[in-house]
């Protein structure tokens, strides 16, 4: 089988190298428009070759699009024209727009919306991982809209990588991860901004940085070209956890102006509730 990565990167990129290593795919293609990231694809052996958007397309069984959510949308209608069999897939992290853009398209059934819920703060080439998506979640988009070839096919992909696959509307995926993944993000955003904005004069803040500061704002080094698209993309969805987030927050705030020591206890403990979650 042949596949193509459009964005080789570290999604597309860990994809391509985990499918080559299980044998699952034969031959690797990259499209990408960033030379360096082409060379450094073709250096590390993700990609077997480079080839433009079109002529990868017609040599290859499977395609998955690997790109910021903004680029995918605006490429979909594009590759869906190009192709005959060939099964497309994306794997961003808002799905209701680019459903709606394949929605209407003669060839819909031949495209899979995904979600392969893994990512980490780094881009590029570089930073992709062999066996990365092992014992994680992905989310397979409105399956019924799919051509049951197509559906299987992309299922076996993913239980190549070792990930356990969920299936769930577009709208309802949108509004899930603007809980569990869009408002992390700009809370790690955020309080990168803070500290940098309180303590730019003084490096000791970083010195006395301990794991805990450490892992919560380790999404902060995120790429702003991939999060900007997502953050517009699924605009209402954020707004609204925003807005709750805003207003715990003003609860911590108001139990430390009136010093409630009992209510700011109570906060705690009902937080510690996400134990039950996160074991």
């Amino acid at each position: 089988m042949r596949l193509t990565v459009i964005g080789i990167g570290l999604i597309g990129g860990s994809i391509a190298m985990t499918l080559k290593q299980k044998g699952f795919v034969e031959h690797v293609i990259g499209v990408d428009n960033n030379p360096l990231h082409q060379d450094q694809a073709l250096q590390l052996g993700i990609v077997d070759e480079i080839m433009p958007l079109e002529e990868a397309i017609i040599h290859s069984d499977l395609i998955v699009i690997a790109t910021p959510i903004n680029i995918a949308e605006k490429l979909l209608s594009t590759i869906l024209n190009l192709i005959d069999k060939q099964v497309v897939f994306d794997v961003g992290s808002t799905k209701e727009s680019i459903v709606q853009i394949a929605n209407v398209h003669s060839k819909k059934g031949r495209f899979v919306p995904t979600h392969p819920m893994w990512g980490t703060e780094f881009s590029g080439p570089e930073a992709a991982q062999q066996d990365a998506f092992k014992e994680k979640a992905t989310v397979i988009c409105n399956k019924e809209q799919i051509d049951q070839d197509a559906l299987t096919l992309v299922e076996q992909v993913y239980e190549q990588l070792g990930m356990h696959i969920l299936y769930m509307d577009a709208m309802k995926h949108d509004i899930h991860v603007a809980y569990v993944s869009h408002i992390s993000h700009i809370t790690s955003f955020a309080l990168a901004n803070t500290v940098l904005e309180k303590e730019k004069e003084s490096d000791a803040i970083f010195e006395l940085a301990s794991g805990g500061f450490e892992s919560t704002v380790r999404l902060a080094k995120s790429n702003a070209a991939m999060w900007v698209p997502i953050f517009m993309q699924n605009k209402e969805n954020v707004l609204d956890v925003l807005n709750e987030h805003i207003s715990q927050l003003k609860k911590f705030k108001s139990c430390l102006e009136k010093e409630n020591v009992d209510y700011l206890s109570d906060l705690i403990v009902n937080a510690n509730g996400i134990k039950r979650i996160l074991k």
